[in-house]
């Protein structure tokens, strides 16, 4: 089996290969969002699906000769991602300079319809930061799309809402707003890690021991909150996340059902 058809039979779907690095895909089961990466070096390769696999499935082409390049290809890619990093904060940072505070039809969608959040070109943008820096931003159009700038470093990048209480992380910006709003209406204070994807909560997991994890109600949501190590709650219906939840119950049942589900200790 080539690593074309590896790839395939683990649910991830590649219109052109590109060689030596990762790089994130859509999967069969969520053709719509870059759920599963791959790495290919011409003989070897790994594959992972976030909705299968708790870490990369190896792959290795027994027919095929070693080639003595394959080192400096790597190294020459190391050095060609860490220049699209730099240039992808530099646009970022050029971006974040042209916007407007404003409503926005996504959030509004979400239930916020008065949440002023940066948009350029129509676009809601929310910047991602490491360690304090900015390494790039998510772009969400009117009609819900995300995306995010060419050649970003997404791994450990995340958005914090700080109200100097409990570390939750969260998968994404309505999540994290549903989460600040229902714990507002209980009167407890947060630090929310918007991970902006299941598989960074597992990395930005290992910054913070004390933390919690709020995941999606569905099998990667599950999986990689086991897979953190940390306490972790989910709304009560399959398929949810917190922002449908909420929605559905109002901010204080919501909140209610946060600190009753979460270590959470005496009220602040």
């Amino acid at each position: 089996m080539d690593f074309y058809r590896f790839a395939e039979s683990h649910g991830l779907i590649i219109d052109n290969i590109i060689q030596d690095r990762w790089v994130r895909v859509p999967t069969s089961d969520k053709p719509h969002s870059r759920n599963g990466a791959y790495i290919f070096d011409g003989s070897t390769g790994a594959v992972q699906n976030w909705a299968l696999h708790e870490k990369p499935v190896s792959w290795r082409d027994k027919n095929h000769k070693h080639d003595p390049q394959v080192a400096t290809r790597k190294a020459k890619v190391a050095v060609d991602q860490e220049s699209r990093q730099k240039q992808a904060a530099g646009k970022a940072s050029w971006i974040l300079n042209q916007c407007k505070k404003q409503a926005h039809p996504y959030m509004a969608k979400k239930g916020f319809p008065n949440e002023k959040v940066n948009v350029w070109n129509e676009m809601m943008v929310v910047p991602m930061r490491i360690a304090g820096s900015l390494a790039g931003l998510q772009l969400i159009s009117v009609d819900g799309k995300k995306t995010f700038l060419t050649g970003q470093k997404n791994k450990g990048s995340a958005t914090i809402i700080d109200n100097k209480g409990k570390i939750i992380l969260c998968e994404g910006v309505a999540t994290a707003m549903s989460i600040r709003r229902a714990l507002k209406s209980v009167h407890r204070r947060y630090t929310i890690v918007i991970c902006f994807s299941a598989g960074n909560i597992v990395e930005m997991a290992k910054q913070y021991s004390d933390c919690v994890i709020v995941a999606d109600h569905d099998p990667v949501g599950i999986r990689v909150a086991k897979q953190s190590k940390r306490v972790y709650c989910v709304p009560p219906d399959d398929g949810d996340d917190f922002n449908d939840y909420e929605l559905k119950v109002g901010a204080n049942a919501a909140g209610q059902y946060l600190i009753a589900t979460i270590p959470w200790g005496s009220p602040e």
